[in-house]
């Protein structure tokens, strides 16, 4: 088998990690005052509110940068669904390229699906019975359970709840690895990546061909790429140089928000302060890091439904009263919710 460069627990730390981005960055950028985030497209006036508020910080700047940063946590999660791919599937010896692959696909669509539908049946729910209901097309729903509500046009007015556009992503990206890159030479990846790189930067920062890229495999492969390179040739480096560019890349995560062209390589150093710092974070916060990892899945499918309760809250009677309050419900019913699959999983006496 190949040689670990991230342990298990580094592995759920970083999942950890990721998940605490995405479900506090999912209630921040829509409260009123906070900067948005360029996730999708480049807007120039939102690098300039992050610089203002950088300059002149006050009460919400940690409201603002989870805002504009917490999306980098599905870079995070690309990069270990690809890390961990390698290392279930590519063993020294293992089926060939086209053997088995229908399977594959298969039994990761079921797993997607298992995950997904739990979170959008309780959605649809809480979405149906307080203020502001969702208005669903037919094709809408259907291509939300078929996972292709990707391809659909204007994705970001049509896939509700938004965080859910992931799982159509994860689904092309399994088909991307099984079909192309698995167990292939390193060069393939590499090339598919470059490709996809400069496929984004000919589009202009704020079209509508970027958009569509962006929430489709094009706009991540960069990280998925990188946890495939990253797990098939492991560098181990001391601790100190752990922390050297751990710091170095969170330095080049702020410098190059600031540039169009650049902003596409920030997610590479997403990934690379992650697990950089994740390997020197003491065993204190690393088990805490672990348990949010261990219930990461069931807090994605769950927040959506939460915020839309607590968000009302924040906008009206004090943005961190409904921020903690949301916090502390959905990391409650994440627990419930996966204790609940546990169970489910388990076989039958």
């Amino acid at each position: 088998m190949r040689k670990e460069f991230l342990t298990r627990a580094e592995c759920n730390a970083l999942r950890g990690v990721a998940i605490i981005g995405i479900f506090m960055h999912n209630f921040c950028h829509w409260l009123p005052g906070i900067i948005h985030e360029n996730e999708y497209l480049y807007h120039e006036q939102n690098v300039v509110a992050l610089r203002g508020v950088m300059q002149s910080p006050d009460w919400n700047l940690p409201m603002h940068l989870l805002s504009f940063f917490g999306h980098y946590g599905v870079p995070l999660f690309l990069f270990l669904s690809a890390y961990g791919l390698v290392m279930k599937y590519e063993p020294i010896t293992g089926p060939s390229l086209w053997s088995g692959w229908a399977d594959f696909l298969w039994r990761h669509f079921r797993k997607l699906f298992r995950m997904m539908i739990i979170g959008f049946a309780l959605f649809i729910v809480v979405d149906a019975i307080t203020p502001g209901r969702h208005r669903y097309e037919l094709l809408d729903v259907v291509a939300q359970l078929g996972m292709f509500n990707n391809f659909l046009p204007n994705p970001d007015k049509v896939i509700w709840p938004g965080p859910y556009w992931f799982f159509g992503l994860m689904m092309q990206l399994y088909i991307i690895y099984r079909l192309l890159l698995y167990r292939r030479h390193w060069g393939w990846t590499v090339g598919l990546m470059v490709v996809c790189m400069v496929v984004q930067m000919v589009c202009g920062p704020e079209s509508d061909e970027l958009n569509r890229l962006r929430y489709n495999f094009v706009g991540g492969m960069l990280p998925f790429g990188y946890g495939l390179l990253v797990a098939r040739m492991p560098m181990q480096m001391p601790r100190g140089y752990n922390w050297l560019f751990g710091l170095v890349s969170l330095y080049f995560i702020y410098s190059l928000s600031f540039s169009f062209f650049w902003w596409f390589f920030v997610p590479l150093f997403v990934c690379s302060a992650g697990f950089c710092l994740i390997r020197v974070t003491p065993r204190w916060l690393l088990q805490p890091l672990t348990w949010m990892g261990n219930v990461s899945a069931a807090l994605f499918v769950v927040h959506p439904a939460v915020r839309k309760v607590f968000y009302p809250i924040s906008r009206h009677d004090g943005l961190y009263t409904g921020l903690l309050l949301y916090v502390v419900a959905a990391i409650v019913l994440a627990w419930v919710v996966s204790m609940i699959i546990k169970e489910t999983k388990k076989p039958s006496q």
